[in-house]
């Protein structure tokens, strides 16, 4: 059981929330929270002081005080027309992870808004009433202000749900429900657009796969290596524990025990070959500084979905701080790092691919024993080719851009949402890179045996082969291609 704005998110706990394997509630003192900043507010709407958001216009209109009577039709105001998405929809469960997220912070009690709000936020995340957000529109800094008012019009009877696989329009699905709209109220509107939500989910999203994406990748380079008949020494525990990094230890352990009791591995442990190239020898180190970049973005990711990112802050009957905790630079920047981290990953795949192929050290060309009038495994890896020259343009980092808006007021801005969205694009050209690696590595295993290879491996090896047949003469390779990309995306392939 978790509990909104009291326990502590993380990103595993969202992912399970957002799949209902774990249920979020609203406990006593989260409510007590919201409705003790509420009452802040509405005396702050009632005052005679300037208070930004609350009793004043937008960005470059804060200087245009609005009365009591105009408020709330200013609340509905900003939703509608701060909707300004445009291309496709982003994925459903990105728009659950947003909804789940911003009720998390808003529940800390810094908001100031009503309870009755958060329950219906609530409902539709628990009725599976998504809201159809479009992937473009924001510039990661006031808030994710195009996406989040895409996810919240909903609640005043606009834009649209998704229902099953088709898009519906809110009011039709409100009235299903018998859920009258919501009428929005002072600081309401700007509580739930103003945030960082919509870069949140995706980093979110992007950390649950390349959690299991680090793990295959190790997976991928030791079958590789098993079929190459490389060696096992770079992995040793004395080379790592001189230079300590935590994601080299930790790849340099999963590959010994990706290596444990291998026959193959121990039937060449003494040959002439002095050492094997980087892509085989350097996996720690890559992988390893990967994963670092991993860990980083996790932990500030954490902190992130901990945190309040609206504005502006209430903290008393007479403060309201207007400050800049919307802005996505702090998760920008650690996206942009990541992706470049996720793309390396795909990249040294591709190398390893290519040594596959090259017909050395017992392996036959192109991984076929009948070359010529066979092409074998040459084409895949010019689909890898491609993919890890797709993942490397699109790490240029949006965070490094910045673009004036909001006729100036919103001068300096991250392009966090760029960063997420790229993230993930990167992620998903990573899972059929290490698909066809593995491919690759389960047809070079095939010219090693009698020997015999770790528990792991030889079970992984089984998974395949009921999918992926060896190929002994040239066939189409899409469907293959296609039943390794599967159970990738499946997390099928067991990694430990």
């Amino acid at each position: 059981m978790f509990k909104y704005g009291i326990d502590r998110l993380s990103a595993k706990k969202v992912i399970n929330i957002s799949n209902g394997s774990l249920k979020a509630l609203l406990a006593d003192d989260a409510i007590k929270k919201v409705n003790d900043s509420r009452k802040r507010v509405e005396i702050l709407a009632h005052s005679n002081k300037a208070v930004y958001g609350i009793n004043t216009g937008f960005g470059p209109l804060c200087d245009v005080q609005i009365t009591p009577e105009q408020t709330n039709k200013l609340q509905e105001n900003l939703l509608i027309t701060h909707a300004v998405g445009v291309g496709n929809p982003i994925q459903k469960q990105l728009s659950k992870i947003m909804m789940i997220c911003k009720v998390h912070a808003l529940c800390q009690g810094y908001s100031g808004i009503r309870i009755e709000v958060i329950n219906r936020i609530i409902y539709f995340i628990e009725h599976d009433l998504l809201p159809v957000v479009p992937e473009q529109g924001s510039v990661g800094a006031s808030g994710d202000l195009a996406p989040l008012s895409h996810l919240f019009l909903p609640l005043i009877a606009e834009g649209e749900f998704w229902i099953e696989n088709k898009i519906v329009n809110a009011k039709e699905v409100l009235k299903n429900h018998h859920l009258e709209p919501i009428q929005l109220q002072a600081k309401e509107g700007l509580a739930l657009i103003n945030g960082t939500q919509f870069i949140l989910a995706h980093a979110i999203f992007g950390l649950d796969k390349m959690r299991y994406l680090l793990d295959l990748a190790d997976l991928a380079g030791a079958m590789s290596i098993e079929g190459y008949k490389g060696s096992a020494s770079p992995f040793k525990e004395a080379l790592h524990t001189i230079r300590p990094f935590k994601g080299n230890l930790k790849v340099a352990k999963r590959m010994r025990m990706l290596f444990k009791n291998s026959e193959n591995i121990m039937s060449h442990e003494n040959c002439e070959r002095v050492q094997d190239p980087y892509s085989m020898r350097c996996i720690p180190q890559v992988h390893g500084a990967s994963r670092n970049a991993y860990y980083h973005l996790e932990e500030l990711a954490e902190i992130e979905m901990n945190s309040v990112t609206d504005n502006p802050i209430i903290l008393s009957d007479t403060v309201a701080i207007s400050g800049g905790n919307f802005h996505g630079q702090p998760l920008a920047m650690a996206l942009d790092y990541t992706s470049i981290a996720a793309s390396e990953l795909g990249n040294i795949s591709d190398r390893r691919c290519y040594l596959l192929i090259e017909g050395k050290y017992g392996l036959p060309r192109l991984l076929t024993e009948s070359g010529g009038l066979n092409s074998g495994f040459m084409i895949p890896q010019y689909t890898t080719a491609a993919l890890v020259s797709e993942s490397k343009s699109l790490c240029f980092p949006p965070s490094a851009d910045s673009i004036p808006t909001s006729l100036g007021q919103e001068d300096h801005v991250s392009m966090g949402s760029i960063s997420g969205r790229k993230f993930n694009q990167i992620l998903g050209n990573l899972e059929k890179i290490l698909a066809i690696e593995l491919m690759y590595a389960a047809q070079a295993l095939e010219f090693r045996r009698p020997h015999t290879f770790s528990d792991i491996i030889e079970e992984n090896f089984r998974i395949i082969r009921a999918k992926v047949k060896k190929l002994e003469e040239d066939r189409v390779l899409k469907p293959d291609i296609d039943h390794m990309i599967a159970l990738v995306v499946n997390k099928s392939i067991v990694v430990k």
